[in-house]
C-alpha cells in the first residue's frame, strides 16, 4: 500500500505542479493581455480629448450665454430705474396745457432733470468738468481752436460744447471742446 501512496502522491504532486505551471501560464497570458496596446491607448487617449474638447465647448457656450443673459438683465435694470422719469415726463407734458405759468413749467422740468441725474449719478456716471483745464487728448475732443489774448488761457480748455461723461471712472463720452491758442 505504501507504494501505491506514493504513487498517488506523486502523481497528486505532478498534478499540483502541472496546475501550478498551467496556472502561471494563464497569469502570463493575462499580465500580456491586461497590457493596452498602442492602438488601444491612442483610442483612450483620442475618446478622453474628444470628450475634454466638447466639455469646453459646452462650457465656452454656456459662458457666452451667461454673460449675454449680465448684459441684458443690467439693461433692464437700467430701463427699471429710468421708467419714473419717463412718467414724469409724460405727466408734464399732459399738464402743459393747463399750465399759465411758465415758471411752473420750468421748475417741473428741472425737478424730472434732477430725478434723472440722481439716477445717473447712482450707476456711476459722472459728468466730466473741462472748461478751464489744460486740454488732454485722452479725456476731451478739439472741435475747433481759437486765439485768445491771454497766454494763461492757451492750451487749455475755453469751452465744452458736448460734455464728457465717465463711467466708474472710466471715459465712456470724451467732451467736445473748444481750446485757446
Amino acid at each position: 500500500m505504501s507504494t501505491e501512496n506514493e504513487e498517488l502522491n506523486e502523481e497528486s504532486n505532478a498534478q499540483e505542479n502541472s496546475n501550478e505551471q498551467g496556472g502561471e501560464q494563464v497569469e502570463n497570458q493575462e499580465q500580456v493581455s491586461s497590457e493596452p496596446t498602442a492602438e488601444e491607448k491612442y483610442a483612450e487617449l483620442n475618446d478622453r480629448f474628444i470628450r475634454l474638447y466638447a466639455e469646453f465647448e459646452n462650457f465656452r457656450r454656456r459662458s457666452n450665454k451667461e454673460r449675454l443673459d449680465v448684459i441684458s438683465s443690467a439693461n433692464a435694470g437700467l430701463l427699471k430705474d429710468l421708467l419714473p422719469v419717463l412718467d414724469d415726463f409724460d405727466r408734464a407734458i399732459s399738464n402743459n396745457d393747463q399750465v399759465t405759468d411758465a415758471e411752473v413749467l420750468k421748475e417741473g422740468f428741472v425737478l424730472i432733470q434732477n430725478k434723472f441725474k440722481s439716477i445717473l449719478d447712482a450707476k456711476g456716471l459722472k459728468v466730466m468738468n473741462a472748461k478751464g483745464e489744460v486740454f488732454d487728448s485722452e479725456l476731451h475732443e478739439a472741435i475747433a481752436n481759437i486765439p485768445v489774448s491771454e497766454e494763461e488761457q492757451k492750451g487749455k480748455v475755453i469751452d465744452d460744447v458736448e460734455k464728457g461723461y465717465y463711467l466708474n471712472d472710466k471715459v465712456i463720452r470724451f467732451a467736445k471742446v473748444v481750446v485757446g491758442q
